[in-house]
């Protein structure tokens, strides 16, 4: 490409969109991605064959009822928009929805009153998620604690969740009732433990923990003084991958935790078997020094 030569620039006009939402309706999949859209195109609930759905960079503040037409949706991306919890609710009946994307949006935001003197409402509670959800993102959205419902034994079918980037200090113990969890992201936030709960994520085999508060000053562990990733994390699940880079602890103080032996030695094994291909955070480190 020659100097005097720009790149194509995305065409996002309304006739643009309009030929999308055309061909849509023979594949099965749209994307207003980048539109400028503030209210969700009336057309799209007659796409009722729509599997893929992405709304991503936008401006949309509420995902309409209308919505729940969709009955074939898989995939939906409302990444970077501007949704709160009580924008989100039609997401609960679309029922054949396996993954579901809405990071850095306005989630767990407190509702803006109207009133000066009262600058903050609570918002609403983030809505339940349908029973099918295989992947979940919602990182960068403010949260302070996890909502309820994602936490909720419905979900027993959720293999990733993405909540970094936002202000969590405590996982609940009720992170176990997510039974077939595979990888969990929990990157940038202010975690300083884990419960021992996470022993029972049975299907466990990526953690990733990086830049949180979690801190060693004694590996003399006791009740005063508890082991911040339980023994029951490295015993009682698969977990093959970990990494704590950007928290207060060496390498050193990791090898003495409970358990630690039977995680390198899963580790081990598989580097022998070469099954990842050098995938996996450097072994016995887990990102520390």
């Amino acid at each position: 490409m020659g100097a005097s030569e720009s790149k194509p620039k995305n065409k996002t006009g309304k006739n643009v969109a309009r030929q999308k939402m055309e061909t849509a309706s023979k594949t099965g999949v749209l994307s207003l991605n980048g539109h400028n859209i503030v209210e969700v195109p009336s057309k799209v609930f007659e796409l009722y064959n729509l599997r893929t759905l992405d709304f991503s960079n936008n401006s949309l503040k509420t995902l309409p009822i209308k919505l729940t037409a969709l009955t074939q949706l898989k995939s939906l991306n409302c990444d970077r928009n501007r949704l709160r919890n009580s924008g989100i609710s039609p997401i609960s009946k679309l029922t054949k929805l396996q993954a579901l994307s809405l990071s850095s949006n306005r989630l767990g935001e407190p509702a803006v009153s109207k009133n000066d003197s009262n600058p903050g409402e609570i918002n609403a509670p983030f809505p339940s998620l349908p029973s099918g959800l295989k992947q979940l993102k919602i990182d960068s959205n403010h949260f302070t604690s996890i909502p309820a419902t994602i936490c909720s034994p419905n979900l027993v079918k959720l293999e990733k969740l993405d909540i970094s980037r936002n202000n969590l200090a405590v996982i609940p113990s009720e992170i176990s009732n997510l039974v077939s969890l595979t990888e969990l992201n929990l990157d940038g936030n202010c975690v300083v433990s884990l419960p021992k709960e996470v022993g029972k994520l049975r299907a466990l085999k990526s953690l990733s923990l990086q830049n949180n508060q979690i801190r060693v000053d004694s590996t003399s562990f006791s009740t005063k003084n508890p082991q911040p990733l339980p023994a029951a994390l490295f015993t009682g699940t698969p977990l093959i991958d970990l990494n704590l880079r950007g928290n207060r602890m060496t390498n050193t103080q990791l090898n003495e935790f409970e358990g630690f032996p039977d995680f390198l030695e899963r580790r081990k094994n598989l580097k022998s078997k070469n099954i990842y291909g050098g995938a996996l955070t450097d072994l016995g480190v887990c990102g520390l020094d």
